[in-house]
């Protein structure tokens, strides 16, 4: 089992969310993760969705039965039981696998069912004290659905993030995941907040494109990135090769802009350091008088 070091009030765990599908969502926590990673933090990504499209765009294989995120939320395994490392050093998946899709089901009947995952998270977390290698991110990949998955992610998570792409329905059905979440933050987790709004499928030639995005700014304000994630056919391909943007084409806009996001992200979650104090200018000694010889 890897080890890390994390401190419970310094790990980000920010859930990736929206109900519709297609919006990106995957292609933001896998690639923002990666970006993390080459700015060199240490980052767990989850995929909480039984498609396993965030498993597969990593590259890492999880067959049925396999450990993974299933077990997590079944109370079956640890969550760093079933960690598995991608070719970059410093990004992490929990693997989701088909097995998920009944989980919904088996823990219906289950007191706590809505927890299952913050708990797994909290005890991995305490497991870790006094290891190397800290963990500073660590994302979840929600499922295109409101269901129990989509709220385990909420409550585990301390900052929602929604991937929206800048085309006509984007608004569309907001209002009901606004609501799931502000519902979750009353009964099950306080301290959740909306903190990012990641526009999508961009083309700035487009009055479309550039209609939405004034939307979303005027709707909610900073919370939108400056980043926005350029329309780019090498975001699409590189699932199909498990492999991250960086790796499959690290020369393309794709690349550049979560890179930005990325970025744009550290600056928003981690406090700058503090300046140094300023030295007082030294205090030069009074001009040595010579004495007079005749007092």
């Amino acid at each position: 089992m890897t080890r890390f070091a994390v401190k419970p009030a310094s790990l980000k765990r920010i859930a990736i969310i929206n109900q519709k599908g297609g919006v990106g969502k995957t292609t933001t926590s896998a690639n923002l993760g990666a970006a993390l990673a080459r700015l060199g933090k240490r980052v767990v990504v989850i995929d909480l969705d039984p498609q396993a499209n965030l498993t597969v765009h990593l590259g890492v294989e999880a067959a049925e039965g396999s450990p993974s995120i299933y077990h997590v939320l079944l109370e079956e395994s640890g969550l760093g039981d079933v960690l598995r490392p991608t070719r970059d050093p410093n990004l992490f998946v929990a693997p989701s696998n088909l097995d998920l899709a009944g989980a919904e089901v088996e823990l219906v009947s289950e007191i706590g069912r809505e927890t299952r995952l913050r708990e797994g998270i909290d005890a991995w977390v305490r497991s870790q004290a006094g290891a190397v290698n800290p963990v500073d991110y660590l994302i979840i990949d929600c499922p295109p659905s409101l269901g129990l998955l989509s709220v385990n992610g909420l409550v585990a998570a301390t900052d929602v993030h929604i991937a929206v792409q800048t085309e006509f329905f984007a608004l569309r059905g907001l209002t009901k995941l606004l609501e799931l979440v502000d519902l979750v933050k009353r009964r099950l987790n306080p301290g959740l907040e909306v903190s990012g709004i990641i526009a999508g499928l961009y083309d700035g030639r487009r009055n479309l494109n550039r209609e939405v995005l004034n939307e979303l700014r005027s709707f909610f304000g900073v919370k939108v990135y400056k980043t926005v994630i350029r329309e780019n056919v090498r975001l699409a391909e590189a699932p199909s090769h498990g492999q991250s943007i960086f790796e499959y084409a690290p020369d393309s806009y794709g690349a550049a802009d979560y890179l930005a996001l990325a970025e744009e992200l550290v600056v928003l979650t981690e406090p700058a350091p503090a300046p140094a104090e300023a030295q007082p200018a030294p205090v030069e000694a009074p001009p040595v008088v010579a004495a007079n010889e005749n007092g």
